[in-house]
């Protein structure tokens, strides 16, 4: 992941940060949302194309809040802690 937002930064960087003016302006949240999905389904395209919406920095976040989110919801749904949901998740042992 972090070289996929490496070449993103770079590409951000080269073009000054301008979206084409056919794009509409996206969010971290949608940009996190579109590139852990796109990571799923192994689309390297898009997840480029999303991982270059916004700021390195501001793609990790999204990505670790999504992550959040998810391990709540799972752990809700699951009647589980959320450790025990994100150690299950990663195959770890729950302990």
């Amino acid at each position: 992941m972090i070289d996929r937002v490496r070449k993103a930064w770079k590409t951000w960087r080269e073009s000054d940060g301008a979206p084409a003016a056919r794009e509409r302006a996206h969010n971290l949240f949608d940009a996190a949302a579109t590139y852990v999905v796109a990571c799923v389904e192994d689309d390297q395209e898009r997840a480029d194309e999303a991982a270059g919406w916004v700021e390195p920095s501001a793609l990790v976040f999204g990505v670790n809040e999504l992550a959040c989110r998810a391990v709540i919801a799972l752990a809700r749904e699951r009647d589980e802690t959320p450790r025990a949901v994100a150690r299950s998740l990663l195959g770890l042992p729950v302990g």
